[in-house]
C-alpha cells in the first residue's frame, strides 16, 4: 500500500461530518511538523481549521482543501460502511475518497516527497485546511484568509484539491468559478376560499407572470471563460395543506450562478426591474455564496498543465463549470487559484470512489508542480 493510498483510508476512517473535523487535521499537522512546517490551529465556532508553514519568503504556494465530508444518507444503500475504507477493484470506497481525502492524502504525501528531496526549496510552502468547506463555509476558509491578511501573509500561488477530473485524472482543471447569488422571495397575496376567488388574491397567480420572465430572461451570452448566466428556481412553497383555501403567501429561493459579465448588484437592480413589472406586494433579501473569479494562463496554470502532460501524458481543459469552492476566498487577495484533483464523477453520492493508481498519480502531479513553482 503507497503512502498515499494509507493515508488516505485513514483520513476516510474518520467519520468527520460536516463541521466535525474528528482529529483530521491533527494528524496532518503531525506529519507536517516532522518536515518542518509550523502548524497553527485556527477555530471558529465549531469549525477546525488548519494553517502550516513552511518558510518565510516569497513566493508562497498553499495548498488547500478540507476535511469535513457531506453525510453518508442511508446505510443500507451502501455497498460497504462508508466510513472503512475499502478497495474493490482497483478502487478506493468511502465517503470523502473524492471530495476530497484523496486529494488531502496526495498533497501531504508530495509535500512529504518534496521537501525531503528539496529541503532548500526556495520561497514558502503551506497547507490550508477547513472542516467548514461543505457547510455554511462562514468559518472555514474565509476566516482564515482573512486572519492571514491582517498580519500581511499574502498566498501567491493555491493549489486546490477538488475533484476537478471529468473522466480521466487530469483531462480537466478549473481555473475560475462561477458566482452564486441566492434570492430569498416572499409574495404576499389574500387567503380566501377558492369558491370565492374575489374576495381573496393568489399570490401565484399574481406574481406566476414575473417568475416566467426571472426565467426566461436571457442574463448574458458568457465570454470565453464562463458560459451564460444560469437563472434557477430551487424552491416554491405556498398552501396551507386544504384543497379549498387559497393561499395568503407564496415563498420562492432561487439562484443565480453567474460569470465575470455580471456583479450581484447589478443583477439584484434587474431582478428587481422585473418583479416591479407586476401588481403584487412582495419582499426580497440576498445571500452572496460567492463571487465568479479567474485565473489567468500564467505560472500557476502553466505548471498544471506541463505536471500533468509529464504524468498523464495529456493535454488538459481549462474549465469554469461547477459549483463553488473555497477558492472563491482565496482569489480575491490577489492569488492565483488552480483546482486540480481526482473524478468528479461520484462526489456526494453512495458509493463514493476514487481509482487507486490515480491517487499516486494525482501525488506525483503535485511534486512536479511544487518542482516547477518552487525549484
Amino acid at each position: 500500500m503507497s503512502p498515499t493510498l494509507e493515508l488516505a483510508c485513514e483520513l476516510i476512517a474518520r467519520p468527520s461530518v460536516t463541521p466535525d473535523d474528528h482529529g483530521c487535521q491533527e494528524l496532518i499537522g503531525n506529519r507536517l511538523a516532522a518536515l518542518g512546517f509550523a502548524v497553527e490551529a485556527m477555530p471558529f465556532g465549531e469549525v477546525t481549521n488548519l494553517w502550516a508553514r513552511r518558510g518565510t519568503e516569497g513566493p508562497l504556494l498553499c495548498l488547500a482543501g478540507h476535511t469535513d465530508v457531506v453525510p453518508a444518507g442511508p446505510l443500507d444503500l451502501w455497498d460497504s460502511d462508508p466510513f472503512e475504507p475499502v478497495i474493490r477493484d482497483g478502487m478506493l470506497y468511502g465517503r470523502g475518497a473524492a471530495d476530497m481525502k484523496g486529494s488531502v492524502a496526495a498533497m501531504v504525501t508530495a509535500l512529504e516527497t518534496f521537501v525531503r528531496a528539496h529541503p532548500d526549496h526556495r520561497g514558502s510552502l503551506a497547507v490550508l485546511l477547513t472542516s467548514d468547506e461543505e457547510g455554511p463555509a462562514i468559518n472555514g476558509t474565509a476566516k482564515v484568509i482573512e486572519r492571514l491578511q491582517q498580519r500581511g501573509e499574502q498566498i501567491d500561488y493555491a493549489l486546490v484539491g477538488e475533484p476537478s477530473s471529468r473522466e480521466r485524472l487530469g483531462d480537466a482543471i478549473k481555473n475560475g468559478r462561477r458566482g452564486s447569488l441566492s434570492g430569498f422571495l416572499t409574495i404576499h397575496g389574500k387567503q380566501g376560499h377558492v369558491a370565492y376567488p374575489h374576495l381573496a388574491n393568489n399570490p401565484f397567480h399574481a406574481a406566476a407572470a414575473a417568475l416566467a420572465a426571472l426565467c426566461a430572461e436571457i442574463w448574458d451570452h458568457g465570454n470565453a471563460y464562463f458560459p451564460p448566466t444560469s437563472f434557477q428556481i430551487a424552491n416554491l412553497n405556498m398552501g396551507t395543506g386544504a384543497e379549498n383555501v387559497i393561499p395568503g403567501q407564496l415563498d420562492a429561493q432561487f439562484n443565480l450562478r453567474f460569470s465575470t459579465e455580471l456583479d450581484p448588484d447589478t443583477i439584484k437592480r434587474r431582478v428587481r426591474g422585473i418583479l416591479d413589472q407586476g401588481d403584487f406586494d412582495y419582499e426580497l433579501s440576498w445571500r452572496l455564496s460567492g463571487s465568479p473569479f479567474l485565473t489567468p494562463v500564467g505560472e500557476l496554470v502553466e505548471a498544471a498543465r506541463t505536471a500533468i502532460r509529464d504524468i498523464c501524458d495529456l493535454e488538459t481543459e481549462l474549465s469554469t463549470s461547477g459549483g463553488t469552492s473555497d477558492g472563491r476566498f482565496i482569489a480575491p487577495t490577489g492569488a492565483q487559484v488552480v483546482e486540480l484533483g481526482p473524478l468528479n464523477a461520484t462526489i456526494h453520492q453512495v458509493d463514493e470512489c476514487v481509482a487507486v493508481a490515480d491517487l499516486d498519480a494525482l501525488q506525483r502531479i503535485y511534486v512536479r508542480m511544487m518542482e516547477q513553482l518552487l525549484q
